[in-house]
């Protein structure tokens, strides 16, 4: 499968913090991860500029894109944002991680703000499986322990989940839709809220798990079609 990866790169992750979290590169770490998984991957670093290594012959030739963002949403090209939203909903699949909840693209694809509480203290986060048998939960148990993460909490500005896998919960009491599939079209969406940049989240290897089984989940078994199209049915299919 074609997999890129979109991550941007922000000063928070060359603090001391972000450093230890991922000497590599949180893009880098992400990246490793899927051609671990098997996955033909391409790595686009977005930053305060946009993210301009997204090209038309990149995007035309992915199965699943994963898109990572925090500081710099507002740059994002909105001609961009619209080639993504016309690809997925003729059957890419996309991953919107941690931050992406009020990137463009999801707030595009959802059709809400994607407003939040947060808490950036390093706290505990146990995210709870309430679909045990989905595949994007294969091989894993009934809770994903994550000892740092920036706290989500609800109210969480979103439609209601076509299917919500994981809810998170935090040592400071607050609950967290922390893993949704939206079906959109022909594609698929899932949002998954671990994995701010200065906590090693993506090294976490049920994390990891999550990750692949979710590539592969929202990739569109039937392909992707050309177009968009209300098709002419010229007879009665029933005669």
């Amino acid at each position: 499968m074609k997999v890129t990866i979109v991550c941007e790169f922000n000063p928070s992750m060359v603090s001391e913090q972000g450093i230890k979290a991922y000497p590599e590169g949180m893009g880098e770490c992400l990246r490793d991860l899927l051609v671990e998984g098997g996955h033909d991957t391409t790595y686009v670093k977005a930053d305060e500029n946009g993210a301009k290594g997204l090209t038309d012959e990149i995007l035309q030739e992915t199965d699943v894109l994963i898109w990572w963002g925090h500081w710099y949403h507002g740059a994002v090209e909105d001609e961009l944002v619209e080639k993504i939203a016309n690809r997925v909903y003729r059957g890419m699949g996309l991953i919107c991680l941690h931050s992406a909840h009020v990137s463009k693209i999801f707030t595009r694809i959802t059709g809400t703000t994607g407003s939040l509480k947060w808490r950036e203290v390093g706290e505990q986060e146990r995210l709870w499986c309430i679909m045990p048998s989905h595949p994007i939960n294969n091989g894993l148990g009934e809770y994903v322990d994550i000892m740092q993460e920036e706290m989500y909490g609800e109210p969480f500005d979103i439609p209601t989940p076509d299917e919500l896998i994981y809810v998170g919960w935090f040592k400071g009491g607050e609950v967290f839709r922390g893993g949704c599939v939206f079906n959109r079209g022909r594609g698929k969406v899932f949002y998954f809220n671990p994995g701010h940049e200065t906590y090693p989240t993506y090294k976490n290897p049920q994390v990891r798990k999550i990750l692949l089984n979710a590539t592969e989940y929202v990739k569109c078994s039937s392909g992707i079609a050309q177009k968009i199209e209300c098709k002419h049915v010229p007879e009665f299919s029933v005669k």
